[in-house]
């Protein structure tokens, strides 16, 4: 089975965990709904690719690993598009969660996507017990308020932001989070991975600043302009679409460098490729090719 037809149907598996007839009707729907259909899933491939390349020996922990961080991104997309942040009326080419259910059943809908993240980690890891903690607590840091996605957001409530701190926490934790917990979850030593997640999703951050301010709201599925909007701290921002360019280049080729030895090191390379490349404007993406 191919790593996308893996992952839809373990989160399809999880989201149906969570729906029962003793679930509120309208908040099984705003979670469905916040999860389906999605984006390129790039946090759930990056897992199963690092666990692929460190032997998949137990592919249901994988897969658990995999679907609670993209459980864990759904759920910061819902809170991010809320009034009180981004106020986003149009996520993924659709209505916004709280758009289409109300604010209420928004806030909901996500804080029930985290507490499903670790849900499934405690259902589906229990062919390999001593691997459970591990994942827990690489998954549980990646959210965390020390240097999460929670601290990346609450950055932007600070007087003074560092740039590569912010984007450290605002994405690059989840990327971190998902080539270490696809490490641990195949046995592997997990630290050994997290650079190159932390490149990478730094470089996703910087690829998504240009895309503000340099593509089209078709062609992204939610607003352009938003870090203008929201005077928050921006690659393109800060150093210009030229810099930031120069700035993702770098850490492309950081990512890369970044890659520990293993059998599937040149798959790894052609996905950062094509994700970089999926990215970008197509007047920008020629210079990364």
């Amino acid at each position: 089975m191919d790593a996308t037809k893996r992952i839809e149907q373990a989160l399809t598996a999880a989201v149906a965990d969570a729906e029962g007839p003793l679930c509120p009707p309208r908040l099984a729907a705003a979670i469905r709904y916040a999860v389906f259909p999605g984006g390129a899933r790039i946090r759930p491939q990056l897992a199963l690719a690092v666990a692929w390349a460190c032997g998949d020996d137990a592919p249901d922990v994988a897969d658990a690993a995999a679907v609670a961080i993209e459980l864990l991104h759904c759920a910061s997309l819902v809170h991010d598009d809320l009034p009180c942040f981004d106020n986003a009326p149009i996520r993924r080419g659709k209505p916004s969660v709280h758009k289409a259910f109300g604010e209420r059943l928004a806030v909901l809908a996500g804080d029930a996507l985290i507490v499903l993240a670790f849900e499934t980690l405690a259902r589906r890891v229990a062919s390999r017990p001593e691997r459970l903690a591990p994942l827990l607590l690489i998954v549980g840091g990646s959210v965390g308020m020390t240097s999460g996605i929670i601290a990346g957001q609450a950055w932007e409530c600070e007087p003074r932001i560092e740039l590569a701190e912010y984007h450290r926490a605002k994405t690059a934790a989840l990327f971190a989070a998902a080539t270490a917990a696809g490490a641990a979850a195949a046995g592997a030593d997990p630290e050994a991975w997290r650079a190159f997640g932390e490149r990478l999703g730094e470089a996703y951050q910087v690829a998504d600043d240009i895309r503000d301010v340099a593509a089209t709201a078709e062609d992204l599925g939610k607003p352009i302009g938003q870090d203008q909007a929201h005077d928050r701290p921006s690659a393109a921002r800060e150093l210009g679409v030229a810099g930031a360019m120069e700035r993702l280049e770098a850490l492309v080729a950081g990512a890369v460098a970044a890659i520990p030895s293993c059998p599937g090191a040149e798959d790894l390379r052609k996905l950062i490729r094509a994700e970089v490349l999926r990215l970008l404007p197509k007047e920008l993406s020629r210079r990364v090719a």
